[in-house]
């Protein structure tokens, strides 16, 4: 049976001797080397003893830095104990050296990392998100603090700008709570440089292509370890067997078709085949990716690999709307979230040559904020719902208030309006884009008040209407600056701010004088002895209407608002800090003021220039005969009262200061009846008091009225 030749060495000949010029060569060399001062002070020491032939070659082959050493007058026992190997520095020398050394090349690959590092480029949704937790990713230092934690530059140490400016001290500013989108971790590989080649052991359905480097190893009446390369034709040759066709064969079915060729010539032996260096392919990337163009990656690259070279989607690309298209066909389509959350590479293709990735524009976002597992901005596929977006952010932490979820949404309008969220009634709701859902956490409710972020609702006429987490210490002004500011149409003198626990307290003052006036109400009745059948009928009817008023009453509820000292021009709101579940809404300048109670025409007026409460009282035909005159008053637009007694007395006549007093944009003038009857309002002094004590507007009075 025959065996392989034995392979020899390029450099010699086809008979294995080397060549008459090698040998000339090898002689000339022989001749220099002995002549050269080294080999004569070799053969001369061939005369001294072993332990001193030892000492010295040892010096010799130690290096310049014994020699140094010892020129410089060190005695031998210094160096004694580094005669028998290399030379090593002294601890403290080596350990300066070495830490010097060591923190000079960290901040070396630092640097090389951040110049790789392309700009960041963050989305308008992304920029809004993170603005509503206080991070301006517009800011070019936030930015460039962004690639330098991405690239482990902040981890060594190194010197960076602070937010004034100022060189020479550590940055201040923090990344760990930028909320990215989901996927954009997935890409840091691409930023940081790294292999992205693919795997390093082919997989068994592997196809072997043009380029690829085959091994063979034979042994038994067959003994062969080759490398070869499959040529353009597909094939690789082996010595005394002859061509093999091996493109386009699996990997796994390899060895196989090996065995088989090699069969048909040699018996009994055994062959084991691997793969060596593989080819590359050229793929392309294209559509809404950060990086387009023609990339040269291994022949193993999946799409992921792809995706990662080229950087992945842009700030307007898809992760989960990429397609995989060979010969002008599409012939995968990849949800990068499969690989993500659920670890499924089911449909992360190989990549083969000419193959084109193309990454669609981006689908719906939405935001998911507070206590989660991990907050991020989740793209949407059509159909998704509250309950699918939460659990791409882990679901819940282990703090999360379930009772208190908000949704931020688009309204009609093009502002946004916040509104709570009941799970689990509220769970199979679809999503829709630039949702931002917050979910609170229950250990900001045992803080003490002064460390609890608080959240307030902004609407009517700011530049963002919605719902906002703002610090501790947050004022009015700065719960208007997070909204984005007033727009010229606002009338911050009619602001209407209320406060929940100024409700509550006015809700608990309200109940207990509902339930002293039904006590009241219940004396009277008791003590009125009726002599005649007409005495009778008016004691009932009297009770009935007793009872029809308290109905009303109960149906009024206090708004808890809280009157701001403005001036009728003022532009800006007091220094008030906030409280959790506080709202303000500002409205636009009204053009009419109101009129009602016991007047002729009661309804809204248009409002003239330099108006007296006596003109606009004019135009609603002035009081009636049943009004009680004394008791009328004015609400203003910023919830003060302004009373007839408060005034000056008389009615609208002359001398009246309430007559005179100057009309404002938004003011309600109401006209009491007369009561001639011990009432609850009549022990509550009058109608102003009533507001202040229970907070009640003028939508209040008028059922209470009627």
């Amino acid at each position: 049976m025959p065996r392989w030749p034995p392979r020899h060495p390029l450099s010699q000949g086809t008979s294995g001797r080397p060549s008459i010029s090698e040998t000339r060569s090898r002689m000339e060399l022989r001749a220099q080397r002995a002549s050269s001062p080294v080999s004569t002070m070799t053969r001369s020491l061939q005369t001294f003893q072993k332990p001193a032939l030892a000492l010295l070659m040892a010096c010799l082959m130690a290096g310049p830095a014994i020699a140094q050493s010892m020129g410089s007058g060190q005695t031998a026992s210094e160096n004694s104990s580094d005669l028998s190997g290399p030379v090593r520095l002294s601890p403290a020398t080596r350990g300066t050296q070495d830490a010097s050394g060591q923190q000079q090349q960290q901040q070396q690959q630092a640097q090389s990392a951040v110049a790789r590092a392309p700009k960041y480029v963050p989305g308008e949704f992304e920029i809004y998100v993170n603005k509503l937790l206080g991070l301006d990713l517009t800011d070019p230092l936030t930015l460039e603090q962004l690639r330098r934690s991405e690239s482990g530059l902040a981890e060594i140490g190194m010197v960076t700008q602070t937010q004034t400016g100022a060189v020479g001290k550590s940055t201040t500013i923090s990344t760990d709570n930028i909320v990215r989108r989901l996927g954009a971790d997935l890409m840091l590989d691409a930023r940081m440089g790294s292999d992205t080649d693919g795997p390093r052991q082919a997989p068994s359905d592997y196809l072997i292509g043009i380029g690829d480097e085959i091994q063979v190893t034979a042994w038994g009446s067959v003994d062969a370890d080759l490398r070869l390369t499959v040529d353009r034709a597909g094939r690789v040759t082996i010595p005394r067997v002859g061509p093999v066709l091996v493109a386009g064969v699996r990997y796994g079915d390899l060895n196989d078709v090996v065995r088989a060729r090699i069969a048909q010539v040699f018996k009994n032996f055994q062959v084991s085949t691997s793969l060596g260096k593989l080819r590359t392919i050229r793929v392309y990337v294209t559509g809404f990716t950060a990086k387009p163009g023609a990339y040269t990656v291994s022949s193993l690259a999946t799409i992921v690999n792809g995706l990662i070279r080229a950087g992945g989607p842009s700030a307007a690309g898809s992760f989960r709307q990429i397609e995989l298209r060979r010969n002008g066909q599409v012939v995968a389509n990849f949800d990068a979230y499969d690989l993500l959350l659920k670890g499924d590479k089911a449909s992360d293709r190989a990549l083969q040559a000419e193959d084109v990735i193309h990454i669609g524009p981006i689908g719906p976002q939405v935001a998911v904020l507070g206590s989660v597992n991990k907050q991020s901005i989740v793209e949407l596929k059509p159909g998704e719902t509250i309950d699918d977006v939460l659990a791409m952010a882990g679901g819940f932490s282990a703090v999360a208030d379930r009772s208190r979820i908000s949704i931020e949404q688009l309204s009609d309008r093009n502002d946004r309006r916040v509104r709570e969220l009941q799970l689990p009634a509220q769970a199979k709701v679809a999503a829709s884009n630039g949702d931002v859902i917050r979910v609170f956490s229950s250990v900001n409710t045992a803080l003490p008040l002064a460390k609890q972020y608080k959240r307030v609702t902004v609407e009517g006429e700011v530049a963002r209407p919605g719902e906002y987490v703002l610090p501790p210490t947050s004022t009015l002004q700065d719960a208007i600056a997070a909204a984005g500011g007033l727009t010229p149409q606002a009338y911050v003198f009619g602001t209407d701010f209320s406060r929940e626990s100024v409700r509550q307290s006015q809700q608990e003052n309200y109940d207990r004088a509902l339930r002293d006036l039904e006590t009241e109400f219940t004396k009277y009745s008791s003590t009125q002895r009726a002599t005649t059948a007409d005495e009778a009928a008016g004691n009932a009817q009297r009770a009935a209407g007793s009872e029809r008023l308290v109905a009303r009453l109960r149906a009024v509820r206090p708004t808890g608002r809280v009157v701001l000292q403005l001036e009728p021009e003022a532009r800006q709101l007091p220094t008030l800090t906030v409280e959790d579940g506080d709202r303000l809404l500002i409205p636009a300048k009204p053009t009419t003021v109101g009129v009602f109670g016991s007047v002729f025409n009661a309804g809204s007026f248009l409002l003239q220039n330099d108006a007296s409460v006596d003109d606009v009282m004019k135009l609603a035909g002035g009081p009636t005969r049943g009004a009680d005159a004394s008791g009328a008053f004015v609400i203003r637009a910023n919830g003060t009262v302004v009373s007839a007694r408060q005034a000056g007395s008389g009615w609208l006549g002359y001398g009246s200061n309430l007559a005179n007093l100057q009309a404002l944009p938004g003011d309600t003038v109401f006209v009491p009846e007369q009561m001639n009857k011990s009432t609850f309002i009549q022990d509550a002094k009058d109608w102003t008091q009533i507001l202040a004590n229970f907070g009640l507007g003028i939508a209040a009075l008028q059922t209470i009225k009627n």
